[in-house]
């Protein structure tokens, strides 16, 4: 798997119609004494991206980060096993996808070539009713990729897109960005799918288990989010749908990295450090307050997450205009998920895939055999001889009971692999958290822009809208860029130059759909 690795992990993308977005032009970085200073508030990937941007052009960065280590949901912590062994602990398994420009552009700054991430060979999908799809073998290059999907696919076959409405389906065809939102922002995932007949069984394989990364049932996802979902991961980039993890733990692979680097360019990283309020002065910058007291920054970029901001916003009453502080409260986090880690005194079968999706099994979404790809797990699975199973649930209720939930998804997983009935639970780990944004119906307008009323003050994170074909961690990344942007431009200083997938439908797929 090394040479695959390092073969594959190189490439900066073949998507020939990718598109590239250039900075406003200006000086490549600020000289002098006397540069202005920013304060980035949040360590996430947001934070970490606008924290590089700007200090590599010479501003002077301060991070604030209230948890002990950067990453945000990325972040991972230690912790001892019943056995005595360290490890690693997160908030669960992601897919850093190929189309994920600049994030991976952002992990180059410490691993030029990807060396530290791993592709794993396929993107399988498992329904309850014994379904089973992949990627694999699906061509990447629209319009091949909708083709192959529907010829190779066992859950959509061609009497399934006979019964499809076509003129209902426009919109999956021929999505442009941003205008996606005016046509379905009102509209929720299940009801468009309701609208276009797509088929049950394809619906719970491809649609439902993409709009559940989300962190929310399909009925309260704005179809416009699983719409543009769906242009960037398959009809809009040729970059396909299998994707790369970290060979070791996220701290490890890479944020000590990029830590090291940020302080490198002078970054100040102030870690276990909530901001308890902004406020802008009278000379146009900003007094950060924390717990040892006040300090004041030039400019600020706001990178956290939903209840982070409203926090913040709340407690800040002259921060961004009274109109910007009443929508970012109006802004709602996701229905909480749950992440379990298992360590098992037996392996999985040797057959087992890295990483599984899954549907029609309860609440249980994916699995994840972590000693596939991940060194940490590898080493204590080879020393036991046992194995690091990850389980998710995504979108649990609100009134969910803990204990049963995570009684339920070990159940769940015995369905999936039944060898694991037999294995021992040597230790677990449950993470129940409910701090991934809400996209609900309607909700496009009330969400942030990059850019505020106070040219000194921009916001980041995956909550944001950049007008962009980005989501997830990538919408988190170039967000972050953005906001770097638009403070080095006020400087005269050239940004970073950013890209994304196509904004539109391929042509052929615009054709179809208009016929």
């Amino acid at each position: 798997m090394s040479g695959h690795r390092r073969r594959g992990a190189a490439r900066r993308g073949r998507d020939r119609r990718a598109r590239v977005l250039l900075p406003a032009p200006g000086a490549p970085r600020l000289r002098g004494t006397d540069r202005p200073s920013t304060a980035v508030v949040g360590g996430g990937i947001a934070g970490l991206a606008a924290a590089t941007a700007l200090a590599e052009r010479g501003v002077r960065v301060t991070l604030y980060e209230r948890e002990p280590s950067l990453g945000g949901r990325l972040a991972g912590w230690p912790t001892t096993l019943s056995d005595g062994t360290s490890v690693t602990m997160s908030r669960g398994f992601h897919a850093f996808f190929r189309q994920y420009y600049n994030l991976r552009g952002l992990l180059r700054r410490t691993d030029p070539g990807l060396e530290r991430l791993t592709g794993l060979p396929d993107y399988p999908l498992w329904h309850g009713s014994g379904l089973r799809d992949g990627f694999r073998h699906v061509p990447r290059t629209p319009p091949w990729s909708a083709l192959g999907f529907v010829a190779l696919s066992p859950s959509f076959g061609i009497r399934d897109l006979a019964r499809v409405r076509p003129a209902a389906a426009l919109p999956l065809l021929d999505v442009r960005v941003p205008e996606v939102y005016t046509r379905l922002d009102h509209v929720s995932a299940h009801d468009f799918l309701d609208s276009i007949r797509f088929p049950e069984a394809a619906r719970h394989l491809a649609f439902e288990v993409f709009s559940r990364s989300f962190f929310a049932d399909p009925r309260r996802l704005s179809a416009a989010e699983m719409v543009l979902m769906f242009h960037i991961y398959f009809l809009g980039s040729a970059e396909g749908l299998l994707f790369d993890v970290p060979d070791e733990p996220f701290p490890a692979a890479l944020w000590e990295p990029l830590a090291a680097y940020l302080r490198g360019h002078g970054v100040r990283l102030r870690t276990s450090t909530p901001v308890e309020s902004v406020t802008p002065t009278r000379d146009g910058g900003f007094t950060v307050a924390v717990a040892d007291g006040e300090r004041r920054h030039d400019t600020v970029v706001l990178a956290l997450d939903t209840a982070g901001l409203r926090s913040l916003a709340r407690r800040s009453p002259w921060l961004g205009g009274s109109r910007w502080r009443e929508r970012i409260q109006r802004l709602r986090t996701a229905p909480p998920f749950l992440v379990s880690r298992l360590w098992l005194d037996r392996p999985v079968a040797p057959d087992r895939p890295g990483f599984l999706g899954t549907s029609g099994y309860g609440s249980l979404d994916n699995v994840s055999v972590l000693e596939r790809w991940e060194g940490e797990a590898a080493r204590w699975a080879a020393r036991t001889g046992g194995s690091v199973v990850e389980l998710h649930a995504y979108a649990c209720a609100d009134d969910a009971v803990r204990d049963v939930e995570q009684k339920r998804l070990i159940e769940q997983l015995h369905l999936v692999y039944p060898e694991t009935r037999r294995a021992r639970i040597v230790d677990a780990r449950h993470e129940w958290r409910a701090d991934c944004p809400l996209f609900p119906v309607g909700g496009y307008a009330d969400r942030p822009t990059v850019s505020t009323d106070d040219p000194g003050l921009v916001v980041a994170g995956d909550l944001v809208r950049t007008g962009l074909p980005v989501a997830l961690m990538e919408r988190a990344a170039t967000s972050g860029f953005l906001a770097a942007n638009a403070l080095l431009e006020r400087w005269g200083v050239r940004g970073q130059t950013l890209w994304t997938v196509p904004d539109r439908g391929r042509a052929p797929l615009r054709g179809a759909a208009r016929w």
